[in-house]
């Protein structure tokens, strides 16, 4: 499943489905790159000015302190960017007990993220 938040012609954020945090995103490039720094320039920019527009959109609907941001690049062979609601740093430690939510609550967060998005 995947719960959109925004998109644009070459990027797509959507919720994560093993969320550390409410309202946790993923944002990735519509082209299928294994690794983030193999991405084209113009595409990486494009993916890093969407998913900063994502990112305020996130801390217009969720109660935090920032949106942390990590890129890993292990976990799937598409280059992503995570963008986390965080209160302090341990709340994007990837090691930490990921969180459930059901479809219901998951639509709810999208379609928040996505009217915050939309106004920007």
């Amino acid at each position: 499943p995947s719960y959109k938040v925004a998109e644009t012609d070459n990027c797509y954020a959507f919720l994560d489905i093993n969320p550390l945090a409410e309202g946790h995103v993923l944002v990735i490039p519509k082209e299928e790159v294994d690794y983030l720094f193999d991405v084209e320039d113009g595409l990486y920019t494009d993916l890093m000015l969407f998913s900063k527009k994502v990112a305020k959109a996130i801390k217009k609907v969720i109660p935090c302190e920032r949106i942390g941001v990590a890129v890993i690049g292990l976990e799937v062979p598409h280059a992503h960017v995570h963008l986390v609601p965080i209160n302090n740093v341990h709340d994007i430690d990837f090691s930490r007990p990921k969180l459930t939510f059901n479809e219901a609550e998951l639509e709810a967060t999208a379609e928040k993220i996505n009217a915050a998005f939309l106004l920007l």
